[in-house]
């Protein structure tokens, strides 16, 4: 009686923060990598994915390389360089951004799967985008441009 009037109470403790490592550990064989290593068999953004399949790892490493392509792409289109005031044209700029910025975040956290593959898929998706949509080799940039803009990820 006197537990129900305001005594003690016998809740049950919040779980400590190892349990939590303890139960991926006994579902996924291990903890997170902390390093870069090689090989097929790893998590890429998503629980289970691409799992053990090299199929599905090598649709993951394009995935990526084509996100980072896409993410150069779109920092260097014509969407997103200045123009006259505009509303609409306005929130088509913001569209593309907040797209980009996505892409960007998501790529980071894909390359934090300390994979190398996956490391090296975007490092290539990110050149050759610049290559083919940022650099000289593809385009005229005229007599009076001497540098290239180069744009930061971070």
């Amino acid at each position: 009686m006197n537990d129900m009037m305001g005594g003690s109470s016998h809740a049950a403790p919040a779980p400590s923060p190892s349990a939590f490592f303890q139960h991926r550990r006994r579902h996924h064989g291990g903890m997170m990598h902390m390093t870069f290593f090689w090989g097929k068999n790893t998590e890429v953004l998503f629980d289970g994915w691409p799992g053990t399949s090299l199929t599905m790892y090598w649709v993951c490493l394009a995935s990526i390389f084509v996100a980072s392509a896409l993410s150069e792409w779109i920092s260097r289109c014509g969407v997103m360089k200045a123009g006259p005031a505009s509303f609409g044209g306005g929130l088509v700029q913001t569209l593309f951004y907040t797209v980009r910025a996505g892409l960007s975040y998501l790529i980071m956290l894909a390359v934090m799967s300390f994979n190398g593959g996956v490391f090296l898929a975007a490092m290539a998706g990110f050149g050759l985008g610049f290559m083919i949509f940022g650099s000289r080799s593809f385009k005229d940039t005229g007599s009076n441009n001497n540098h290239t803009e180069i744009q930061s990820h971070c």
